[in-house]
């Protein structure tokens, strides 16, 4: 953590648990097949319109009846949807919530307004907080037009924060992710898959 001015954290697969075969399931049940859609790190075709915000959430929602063999209303669709995203597990809030006394706590996420409004907003509520109590500031794709990993959105954060990438650790659970913000000099952590990266911070937590 050496030079370290701000840690920039994903959203899906680093603070909150994915299932994808969850969210295949839950969208064949309403009658379509996305299985080459979704990724755990990329979205492809109308999901990564939502992601991009070049769809809106009822764009997106109109999209996916017009593809289903079924009629689906649209509080189907997001639970479908949502059904992707599991839980922040309570040590993660912990950590995010220690971090913020000695550093600028951001977060970069490939994210759409269905997910974020619906299930982020809600998992950084509990205690009574809000996601504002984590979080210095959040990048997300669907607002920004741009998404991970091309270089345009790792070049706004840079914009934004002025600092050297040098001073930002960043931590994804996508290789392709991670490898841009290497070559723009970011610091980088790759999380695997469930695993719990608190020990990289016990050092400065347990001051």
């Amino acid at each position: 953590m050496k030079g370290i001015t701000r840690v920039l954290f994903d959203f899906g697969g680093v603070l909150v648990n994915l299932d994808k075969q969850r969210c295949l399931q839950a969208f064949t049940n309403i009658g379509l097949r996305v299985d080459s859609f979704i990724s755990k790190y990329t979205q492809s075709g109308i999901f990564l319109g939502l992601e991009r915000g070049e769809l809106s959430a009822d764009d997106f929602r109109v999209a996916i009846k017009e593809m289903s063999s079924h009629d689906v209303s649209d509080e189907a669709i997001d639970f479908a949807w949502n059904s992707f995203l599991l839980d922040i597990p309570h040590y993660k809030l912990d950590l995010l919530l220690a971090l913020r006394k000695q550093y600028r706590v951001l977060m970069l996420s490939n994210t759409n307004a269905i997910h974020f409004e619906q299930v982020a907003l809600r998992e950084f509520a509990k205690n009574g907080l809000s996601i504002d109590n984590y979080f210095d500031h959040c990048y997300l794709s669907y607002q920004l037009g741009l998404a991970k990993p091309d270089k345009a959105i790792f070049d706004y954060v840079l914009e934004k924060e002025q600092v050297p990438a040098s001073e930002i650790l960043f931590l994804d659970d996508g290789v392709q992710n991670i490898e841009m913000a290497q070559e723009l000099g970011f610091q980088t952590y790759l999380v695997k898959e469930n695993e719990d990266f608190s020990s990289i911070f016990k050092p400065i937590t347990a001051r």
